[in-house]
């Protein structure tokens, strides 16, 4: 990952939304996206340019924009009709990134575009969090990551953050290799980033 000084930062072209440029490279801010903030904190993996990564979560299109500076190909699942139309844009501007509008609950919509990928990202608000991850790993290759962007609130707002963590580690442990685990304070409030690799052999 580039870094100037000690701001990371991605070398594709600006103006995706109105991030600042910084010698000639995007600034990727931590606290616009979680990614960011996973890096910045000493956390996450090399985006590589052959990587083949399935981007859960795309919404706009803003940390997606910065994943296309550096991996192969992204393919961007988003289910929302309106932040779909910033991502299209995205898109158009970056001929590495494939949109997909379809549920990350129901990879089988997607299944027919998809292809071995190297990341699964997810960054989804939804109760389920875990089980979307699990649905999807079905396109993960053996030695892939997988980083679950965890927002406890929108798995159990009465709960203790730290419970639902854990539930959640204990879970994937049982499929995949945990290779980190931290929250992302003080950039983004209640959220954590659980990274892991998928074993050759379930």
């Amino acid at each position: 990952m580039i870094r100037v000084g000690n701001v990371l930062v991605s070398p594709g072209e600006g103006g995706v939304y109105g991030e600042r440029t910084l010698e000639g490279y995007r600034v990727w801010d931590p606290h616009r996206s979680k990614f960011a903030a996973l890096y910045t904190l000493g956390g996450g993996m090399e985006l590589t340019p052959g990587m083949k990564v399935l981007y859960l979560g795309a919404a706009n299109g803003t940390t997606v924009s910065h994943v296309a500076d550096y991996a192969g190909t992204v393919y961007a699942v988003e289910f929302a009709p309106r932040p779909m139309q910033d991502l299209l844009e995205v898109a158009r501007r970056r001929k590495n990134i494939i949109p997909i509008m379809a549920d990350a609950n129901r990879p089988d919509e997607y299944a027919p575009f998809m292809e071995a990928v190297d990341l699964l990202y997810q960054d989804v608000a939804q109760p389920n969090q875990v089980e979307i991850a699990e649905k999807n790993l079905v396109f993960l290759r053996p030695g892939g990551y997988l980083v679950l962007m965890l927002k406890t609130r929108s798995v159990d707002v009465r709960r203790d953050p730290a419970g639902v963590l854990e539930e959640a580690r204990e879970r994937l442990e049982r499929r995949l290799e945990i290779v980190d685990v931290r929250w992302l304070e003080p950039y983004h409030h209640d959220h954590a980033a659980i990274v892991c690799t998928r074993r050759s052999i379930y």
